[in-house]
């Protein structure tokens, strides 16, 4: 039998890895290099989409942190949850 998931610890650190992704973004923001790399990955998939990044906010940057790891934590919960539900039937 597969083992249990501890919910709490799998919506830790699922919220904490959203939080880096997007606390680097909020990084590269900040040092003007957001729209290249925007341009950059929409070229990779053949892509030209009118898009434009705005002025890097801290506000804005510390509420994209706190609840990008909120969503993070909300499915890694639910992952855990039907990880160790699933794992009755066997």
């Amino acid at each position: 039998m597969a083992e249990k998931l501890n919910p709490k610890r799998t919506a830790v650190a699922l919220g904490t890895a959203a939080s880096l992704a997007h606390l680097v973004w909020a990084a590269l923001v900040a040092a003007g290099l957001g729209q290249w790399l925007v341009d950059f990955k929409l070229g990779l998939h053949f892509m030209r989409v009118p898009a434009t990044v705005a002025a890097f906010d801290p506000v804005t940057a510390a509420e994209l942190v706190v609840l990008s790891f909120a969503g993070g934590a909300a499915v890694g919960w639910v992952f855990a949850w039907i990880w160790n539900w699933s794992g009755k039937w066997k």
